[in-house]
């Protein structure tokens, strides 16, 4: 508490005191460092940091007698960029270095996101000598400072003090729907009166070290944080990021966004390999329900229709055990080439649609956009499904591996055999798509409306829940046109060839309405168990990739 007195004293005295008299203070630093706060000052400095339990109040202080300060004094006067300054620099050696950095982003908000002092560095750092001196550091807050101010003005619409309506609109415009007790809660997070407004000196202290450089970067880290003092009440960062790592076999939900702070840190390629690596493991486990609804989905339409345990004992009979895993390496391969150019496509498709950036995308937007990256995806890799239907339905020893089948189907059939069953499993991606994004965000926005007042988060197996109902739905809506892709991808196998529309009449003529879903009850059986592998691998592999 000595130091915190100390501090105050001095911060009350600087505020008090003319221009002037800083500019004829003695200057003792060294080269590139912040002037000398003379013998009170150093006192202070001594002494620091505070206590733990005293260092929200310190800079709460910090920001009444600092911060207003400088609007006081003339644009040369840099005593509150000092302060700041040789707290973060606390070898005092006039140069703040990024473990420093780290350490001061800690102690001053526990909030900001990982490697933010990276973001720091790289906009402040301009000699690129891995320091940053006094005079980088004031530079880089002076420029952060103005765009803090845009940001603050694009949501101060009455050009007064942000508002919890101002907060609302403000991020529906960005694509972000909250509720009003959502609003209130990013409100109280910064709000240090009590008066549920946020003013300029408000913001600016809050944001005073945090890397966001525009309001779309601001909306994302109110979006994706979860805040240990005061709860954003939105989302958790590592349930939701659990969640899109999910793998149910069928690889055409819309992709996740990433941040640009993601994007520049390496973060979502790191976040690829570990859901990569999840959904292998998740398809592997599952992999004997995924052969029988494709069994059942082919064989099914003759007068013997398979069941789940008849059609269990049939593959096992046919090839053994192992044929229960028949087609699941093809299904691993597709992985990684069916992401990259989902998530690629994904980007692109975004910027096009977008209006003001790629940030600004609302959910139209983002559904259109995950629509078309699913299809640009499906498109490039689309022999390979063909390929991995062909092995699921094959008997045992009619194919030696994804080559030998591959080789054959040219062969047998010609190149256009790679592409049966393109137009249904085109057409499957926007009801799954839509389905699935619309059910996953009213679930989840129901709890949040209902409960976001009284809870932290809704947790991951609210979240895990939300996730199991939308995937669930997206499948049964779109099961029939997967149904028709996959017995026109097998139509070789009985050496006879039909068209979508006659495939239809011939199902429904001779199956009925239920026909156009057979195989669907494996399908769903698999899916929470897909869900919960997939998360508990994720959660295996991150430590490895340095995820959190």
């Amino acid at each position: 508490m000595a130091a915190l007195t100390a501090w105050i004293s001095l911060l009350a005295a600087a505020a008090s005191s003319s221009s002037s008299w800083w500019r004829r203070r003695q200057v003792a630093q060294p080269e590139g460092g912040p002037a000398s706060l003379g013998p009170r000052g150093q006192a202070a400095l001594r002494a620091w940091p505070p206590p733990a339990s005293t260092r929200g109040a310190m800079l709460r202080r910090l920001r009444g007698f600092v911060l207003p300060t400088a609007a006081c004094q003339e644009e040369d006067d840099t005593f509150p960029y000092e302060i700041l300054f040789q707290d973060l620099d606390r070898n005092g050696d006039g140069v703040v270095d990024i473990t420093e950095l780290r350490e001061g982003l800690k102690n001053w908000s526990s909030t900001f996101g990982m490697e933010s002092e990276k973001e720091i560095f790289k906009a402040g750092d301009t000699n690129a000598d891995s320091g940053l001196d006094f005079q980088e550091f004031m530079q880089y807050l002076k420029d952060h400072e103005k765009k803090m101010r845009l940001a603050f003005n694009s949501l101060d619409l009455n050009k007064d003090e942000i508002e919890t309506s101002e907060i609302i609109s403000g991020l529906k415009s960005l694509g972000i729907d909250v509720s009003e007790a959502q609003a209130k809660n990013i409100l109280r997070s910064m709000d240090s009166d009590g008066t549920m407004t946020i003013d300029w000196d408000e913001w600016k202290y809050y944001f005073l070290l945090h890397p966001a450089k525009t309001i779309d970067e601001i909306a994302g880290f109110w979006k994706r944080s979860t805040v240990k003092d005061a709860d954003l009440g939105i989302r958790d960062t590592s349930a939701e990021r659990r969640l899109w790592i999910i793998d149910i076999g069928e690889s055409i939900a819309i992709p996740d966004d990433f941040t640009e702070q993601e994007k520049s840190s390496g973060l979502w390629w790191r976040r690829l390999v570990a859901g990569g690596i999840a959904s292998a493991i998740s398809r592997t486990c599952t992999a004997p329900f995924d052969r029988l609804r494709v069994m059942m989905q082919v064989h099914s339409s003759e007068s013997t229709r398979m069941k789940i345990i008849g059609g269990f004992e049939q593959m096992i009979k046919e090839g053994g055990i192992r044929s229960l895993w028949r087609g699941n390496g093809t299904n691993v391969f597709k992985i990684a080439p069916e992401t990259v150019i989902k998530i690629g496509a994904y980007e692109q498709y975004k910027k096009w649609l977008s209006f003001d950036g790629a940030a600004k995308i609302g959910i139209i937007q983002r559904f259109i956009s995950g629509s078309l990256a699913g299809v640009t995806a499906q498109t490039c890799i689309y022999p390979i499904e063909v390929i991995k239907t062909r092995l699921t339905v094959g008997t045992t020893g009619q194919y030696s591996g994804i080559i030998d089948c591959g080789k054959k189907l040219l062969k047998q059939q010609g190149v256009r055999t790679f592409y049966k069953g393109y137009v249904p499993n085109m057409l499957s991606i926007v009801p799954y798509a839509g389905t699935d994004l619309t059910v996953y965000e009213l679930l989840k926005n129901y709890w949040l409306e209902h409960n976001a007042g009284s809870s932290v988060e809704p947790g991951l197996m609210i979240l895990l829940g939300c996730s199991t109902l939308s995937h669930t739905s997206g499948q049964i809506a779109s099961f029939p046109l997967t149904l028709l892709r996959t017995r026109m991808q097998a139509q070789a196998q009985k050496e006879k060839t039909t068209t979508m529309i006659r495939l239809i009449q011939d199902i429904y003529f001779k199956e009925g309405k239920m026909g156009f879903f057979r195989g669907l009850t494996p399908n769903i059986i698999k899916v929470l168990p897909a869900i919960v592998i997939s998360c508990v691998a994720y959660e295996l592999v991150k430590r490895p990739l340095e995820l959190t």
